[in-house]
């Protein structure tokens, strides 16, 4: 957290994402949030880097946790088109911490106060943080079982523009490198789990998911989700590894001073509701795209909370245009005159991104009269190879629909099968646009 922190600072993505933009995209239930004024965003993102610290070394680590957690938050709400998946599970994982006891041992707080030391930690707090990650590997390989993920799309893009990587770049341009790729990673998203928490295949799991995770941290432009999650898969080694690593540089070390205290009996069961109530939430939430009718393109358009990860490799293009009815006329208004391309490229594949640009424009734009604007939409989209086609219905005055919950009526369905026949994927013309960047 600490370095997804200074990245943000030392790579000038603050002003890049959040101050230069004229317009922000919000998520449902969230158009309240806005940017700090002034360098306000600049020290926040110091603070957050600072929090990483503390909750690191384990000081002051309640108030760490909560500060980091409603400051990372925030920071996620404040553009919808900065959706990534690890800066959800990052807001997942602060949020958990604050009741996690993970200052007990090995921390500032318990080299301050003895008292709080201890040998041991709740179960519950160690099956939370197991679940919590076991929910993300699942759903990554529910994911992938789709048709064009079996049929080595969008892997075989992907692959054929990374020749040049080391030792295996070679290969990847031959279809039994696409299809072995494609399918050694739904096997592994699927089955990492049960492998982790077998005490006899658990060390080869985690050599596994160490090998998985550095491979697409060189193939794929995905920022710092590789490192979180090889961080996060060491929840499923043994509980004493960290003492037992530490026991080799200080084979002298003294014993932790204290056992945790019972709770009382309703505590327990208190505790034990609220694990279950928010592991039921992880557990049905990445469900929500299959609850609406459509075809892939909802699938992919709603990936977000959703644990879908690079399914998806297309070109879009949108065309907006804009009917003042006061006196008649029509103009056709780029996206490029009000947007940062890096949020057209996300814009265009959001039906409630669309939508609020239009609203955008309706307000912005001038009216020679009482009336309101009206604000339709060409946009076109290539999903893995296929041929452009309409995304939404280019009748629909946008400015006048409402924002809501789930599938707009006027999403067209996709029904364009896969290409037969792909040819050199290096001659690909369609920009790839990853589900994750950083």
């Amino acid at each position: 957290m600490t370095w997804n922190a200074c990245w943000y600072l030392l790579n000038n993505r603050i002003g890049r994402y959040w101050l230069e933009p004229r317009f922000l995209f919000k998520y449902y239930g969230f158009s309240w949030v806005h940017p700090w004024p002034g360098h306000g965003l600049y020290i926040h993102w110091a603070v957050l880097a600072a929090l990483g610290v503390f909750i690191a070394a384990g000081f002051l680590y309640r108030t760490s946790t909560t500060l980091f957690f409603l400051g990372y938050t925030y920071t996620f709400l404040l553009d919808e088109a900065l959706w990534v998946n690890h800066r959800y599970l990052i807001c997942l994982f602060s949020f958990l911490l604050i009741f996690v006891p993970a200052n007990r041992a090995l921390s500032l707080d318990a080299w301050l106060n003895p008292r709080l030391r201890s040998e041991t930690t709740p179960a519950w707090a160690l099956w939370l943080l197991r679940a919590q990650m076991a929910v993300v590997y699942f759903y990554a390989g529910i994911a992938k079982l789709l048709p064009d993920w079996l049929r080595g799309e969008p892997m075989r893009v992907w692959l054929a523009r990374n020749t040049g990587f080391p030792l295996l770049g070679r290969f990847f341009r031959q279809e039994w490198a696409v299809y072995s790729l494609s399918y050694a990673a739904l096997f592994f998203d699927l089955c990492i789990v049960p492998l982790l928490l077998w005490r006899r295949t658990r060390i080869a799991a985690f050599c596994a998911a160490l090998a998985f995770h550095l491979l697409n941290a060189g193939l794929f432009a995905i920022g710092i989700f590789p490192w979180l999650a090889i961080a996060a898969t060491t929840l499923f080694l043994s509980p004493s590894w960290p003492r037992r690593l530490v026991s080799i540089f200080r084979p002298n070390a003294p014993a932790a001073a204290s056992e945790l205290k019972p709770l009382p009996q309703i505590t327990q069961r208190l505790v034990l509701a609220m694990v279950l109530a928010y592991i039921t939430i992880q557990i049905f939430l990445p469900l929500r795209p299959f609850l609406y009718r459509g075809g892939i393109e909802w699938i992919y358009a709603e990936h977000r909370f959703s644990w879908r990860m690079m399914l998806t490799n297309r070109w879009v293009h949108a065309y907006f245009y804009v009917t003042d009815p006061n006196s008649g006329e029509t103009f056709q208004t780029l996206p490029e005159d009000y947007l940062e391309k890096w949020q057209i490229r996300r814009m265009a594949w959001r039906p409630d991104m669309l939508l609020q640009f239009a609203h955008y424009l309706a307000n912005v734009m001038p009216r020679s009269g009482p009336k309101p604007l009206k604000v339709e939409a060409r946009v076109l989209v290539a999903l893995n190879g296929r041929k452009p086609l309409l995304f939404i219905d280019q009748n629909v005055d946008l400015a006048a629909e409402e924002r809501t919950w789930g599938r707009p009526q006027w999403l067209l369905s996709v029904h364009e099968p896969l290409p037969s026949h792909r040819g050199n994927p290096l001659q690909d013309p369609f920009e790839p646009i990853p589900d994750d960047f950083d």
